[in-house]
């Protein structure tokens, strides 16, 4: 047995999962964040630790035999996130999260002192990342500043309280901009930059490498045996991907949730900066990964139905497959950066917008126009990443907009890509941690990282993909033109 933990935004998940592949159970427990000014978003890591032995004290009441046979822990989780500890190992103030946009200043600070940063770190500075949170640190709580002894991110803290030892894998400290992507090891360079250096980082192990030992102290509070090895694991992204099956070059996954992620896994480091591509390492040795971000997706449908009065997505969905064709070419275009943007144009200040209103536009008009606007921001993505040299044959798709197959055929028609829905794939990042637990422990790779059974598959039309070429060469001509007109706030 093999036991996954995810650590969320908005829940801790975990997933019992045995060598057959199959997922005996899981538990989750909510979690919030808490906003307390414009811009921040920040949680408080005792809560994490709290909704972790909640969950772990209802799966081993659920399944008590199972759990007196796990092997290994694999961990999952939100990246970027900076948690900063002293030298006694104590949190210092709530950990700042990977959604918080109070660093934009330092963003541009460290893009102008540091030049060689994109070419080190495979990515441009932008708020979601650790580094400039830690250089926000140090010019607004100075005093706080020269108290910190050790930085972690989020499952890596989890982790510190599961075994004791501070240790990051590849993948999630490539979300920070200290890791020199290429060698997969920190950079004394960036760390500088930051007011920092390697005594404040974790050591660094290879996501499927094993971390350390689980506490015994928890192992006999949750039923568990006296030697449970905890994976190095992965962040949330490249967990996933392991969850999914992608870890050979040219496999990738299109993840349609709150956001949109286009993730293709590569050989080699292949970066691509000036189009807001993120370049990381994978949770598996001798792997990287690439990734297009645009930071609202099926959120924006939730917003629609909201905005509309519709009681819920599914309603809303429902009117949109009424049009017709003539009806969907007179829609209007929808610009789908309610939360700014990251690829390709790397601006937190990108607004949305609806273009092409008439008195005849209703609920189904505008319901169509997101995720059409959805799916163009996707084809921004998947152009950035092919001039990055990234090729693929098919994309698995994942997410909760997953689940609408209106949207799943707009989306393989947009990108001319097969998509294939795989059962059991909302599992996600708590599949793929379990899974580098099991390889921790001696697993194959070749049985171990399979892709779950294809549930359905969705190929490019060409009719609908000419009609959509045709809009989409008018929605990318709105950006630039409505970002001119409409002041940043």
């Amino acid at each position: 047995m093999f036991i996954g933990m995810d650590l969320g935004t908005s829940e801790l998940k975990l997933l019992l999962l045995d060598e057959r592949h199959q997922v005996l159970a899981t538990a989750s427990e909510p979690l919030q964040v808490s906003r307390p000014q414009p811009l921040w978003s920040e949680q408080a890591p005792g809560d994490w630790w709290t909704a972790t032995d909640a969950a772990m004290a209802r799966l081993a009441a659920a399944q008590p035999e199972a759990m007196r046979r796990v092997r290994a822990i694999g961990l999952s989780g939100q990246m970027h996130g900076a948690v900063v500890l002293d030298a006694n190992d104590m949190v210092l103030r709530p950990a700042i999260l990977w959604n918080d946009g109070r660093s934009g200043a330092e963003c541009e600070w460290l893009m102008q002192t540091q030049p060689q940063l994109p070419a080190i770190a495979g990515n441009l500075a932008m708020p979601g990342f650790t580094a400039p949170k830690l250089v926000w640190l140090s010019r607004h709580e100075p005093a706080l500043f020269e108290r910190i002894a050790s930085v972690l991110l989020p499952k890596d803290w989890l982790r510190l309280q599961l075994t004791g030892d501070k240790v990051s894998d590849m993948s999630d400290a490539a979300g920070t901009l200290w890791l020199d992507v290429a060698r997969r090891d920190w950079s004394d360079e960036l760390l500088a930059a930051c007011g920092l250096s390697r005594s404040h980082m974790p050591r660094l192990v290879e996501g499927s490498e094993v971390s350390g030992r689980l506490r015994l102290s928890l192992a006999q509070r949750w039923g568990l045996p006296a030697d449970v090895l905890v994976a190095g694991g992965g962040g949330d992204n490249a967990a996933s991907a392991v969850g999914i099956g992608a870890v050979k070059p040219g496999q990738g996954f299109l993840s349609l949730g709150t956001s949109g992620v286009l993730f293709v896994c590569n050989d080699r480091f292949r970066p691509n900066p000036s189009s807001a591509v993120h370049a990381f390492c994978h949770a598996l040795p001798g792997r990287w990964h690439q990734m297009s971000v645009m930071l609202s997706a099926a959120s924006c449908l939730a917003w629609a139905a909201k905005l509309t009065g519709q009681p819920d997505v599914a309603t809303l969905l429902a009117q949109a497959a009424t049009l017709s064709e003539a009806e969907k070419a007179a829609a209007p275009l929808f610009l789908p950066y309610l939360s700014g943007e990251r690829t390709p144009h790397n601006n937190p200040h990108a607004s949305g917008s609806l273009t092409g209103l008439t008195h005849e536009h209703g609920p189904a008009h505008i319901a169509h126009a997101v995720m059409e606007g959805v799916a163009f921001g996707l084809r921004d993505g998947w152009r950035a990443l092919a001039a990055a040299g990234t090729e693929v044959g098919e994309l698995s798709l994942v997410g909760g907009g997953a689940r609408s197959a209106l949207w799943a055929q707009m989306l393989a028609s947009t990108l001319d890509l097969p998509l294939v829905g795989h059962a059991g794939s909302e599992a996600g990042g708590a599949l793929g941690a379990a899974r580098l637990g099991w390889l921790a422990a001696g697993g194959d790779e070749a049985q171990v990282c399979i892709a779950p059974p294809v549930a359905q598959r969705w190929l490019p039309d060409p009719a609908e993909r000419e009609r959509l070429l045709a809009r989409y060469a008018r929605f990318t001509s709105l950006y630039p033109a409505l970002h001119a007109a409409v002041p940043t706030h």
